[in-house]
């Protein structure tokens, strides 16, 4: 090959090898960087706190007499986060 279609055939064969390269990279097949280490292990979630539970003790006050529908639906709604 001469001329013109041999830079383009060099060309296309660096292009490919870089392209391999960055793809066994990307895989984790590439051997010039050491494999990073494993992160710690997140922290436990919180428990949720028990919704339901809450909400049943209201509705009692609410049932009750002590809290009218108002207060009992500004308490609602600040405890299920609406």
């Amino acid at each position: 090959m001469f001329g013109p279609s041999r830079r383009v055939a060099r060309r296309t064969a660096r292009r490919t090898v870089r392209r391999q390269a960055a793809f066994q990279d990307a895989a984790g097949g590439g051997a010039s960087e050491p494999a990073p280490a494993p992160a710690p292990a997140a922290p436990a979630a919180p428990a949720e706190p028990d919704y339901t539970a809450e909400l049943q003790k209201l509705a009692s006050l609410h049932e009750q007499g002590i809290i009218d529908d108002a207060e009992f639906d500004a308490k609602k709604k600040q405890i299920l986060g609406i």
